[in-house]
């Protein structure tokens, strides 16, 4: 009997842990969807496409992993896309979209002291992610600006219930050029405290293709090179790579590419993966993740998962 009870409190503490590694410590109430969605899958079992060699030699063989994301401020501006955790009680605002018609038209719940990634006066892509506690739902904005009469326009915005599979509507973009969520696709310092990513991270190439594969919704290219990328294109890093002598930040990191990879998201800055920042990072030990090349990695057949919400 006693055996059979600790088995069993072992299982707990182990369900304990699994359903913790898919929320946010400031939202401890929502999962960061669920763990079916293609975000939180495992690819490290998973056979590797056909056209690995083409695809990643078109993003740069030689080219280092660089992490978009840090501590402190580079050229000024913080570095990585910060987010905020909001609630019911946070005021509701209407945005004026540039794309509209491929936005959610919904009241956005964005804070007085909003943070938009590069800070106000940045003119890059502005990003806001604002994840509601309350309500577990994930509303992202892209190049968003303040208006004069306290109002907001923004290029493109979504919303998503932080519980289900559902994707954006085929041919969608969202606050991303491939029509995916942004935030669970940050490596963030709360996960490197608890010693493990979980799920697949966000990266940006240079070209990518005219097409889109699940979970992407949008492509962003007017090429049709099967060369190229298509977004929501799954890479991992091989399983040979030998991540044993790295700091323990970008050891965690290479892990998570090594088991869950990393989703083509937009266009920019080839193996730039995305993180969200924070003053524990330890910059010195994330631009080890430099030394990780292009020829690191394997582009991943995922024609064997699921597609839930679809």
């Amino acid at each position: 009997m006693r055996r059979l009870l600790l088995l069993a409190a072992g299982a707990l503490l182990l369900g304990g842990s699994a359903a913790n590694a898919l929320r946010l410590p400031a939202a401890p109430r929502c999962t960061i969807f669920p763990a079916t969605n293609a975000w939180n899958e495992r690819v490290d079992a998973l056979p590797v496409a056909g056209n690995s060699g083409q695809l990643i030699a078109s993003i740069g063989l030689s080219t280092g992993l660089h992490p978009d994301f840090g501590s402190g401020l580079y050229d000024g501006r913080p570095i990585g896309i910060p987010f905020d955790v909001v609630s019911k009680k946070t005021p509701r605002t209407r945005v004026t979209f540039d794309y509209a018609d491929e936005s959610d038209s919904v009241a956005y719940p964005i804070p007085r002291a909003v943070h938009i990634e590069g800070g106000g006066a940045s003119t890059g892509d502005r990003h806001a992610l604002l994840l509601d506690k309350d309500a577990c739902r994930l509303y992202e904005l892209y190049a968003l600006y303040p208006k004069p009469n306290g109002s907001w326009k923004a290029g493109s915005g979504a919303t998503w219930n932080l519980r289900s599979n559902a994707v954006r509507p085929a041919s969608w973009t969202s606050a991303d050029a491939a029509g995916l969520p942004i935030f669970p696709g940050l490596a963030r310092y709360d996960e490197i405290a608890r010693g493990t990513i979980d799920h697949a991270l966000r990266f940006t190439a240079s070209r990518t293709r005219r097409a889109y594969v699940y979970p992407a919704r949008h492509y962003a290219s007017s090429s049709d090179d099967p060369s190229l990328p298509p977004m929501g294109t799954r890479v991992r890093l091989k399983a040979s790579v030998d991540i044993a002598g790295y700091p323990r930040q970008a050891r965690i990191v290479l892990q998570a590419l090594k088991t869950y990879g990393m989703i083509l998201a937009d266009n920019g800055s080839n193996w730039y993966i995305s993180g969200a920042p924070d003053p524990h990072w330890n910059n010195d030990a994330l631009h080890a993740l430099g030394e990780i090349k292009g020829s690191d990695f394997e582009v991943v057949d995922t024609s064997s998962l699921p597609h839930p919400g679809q």
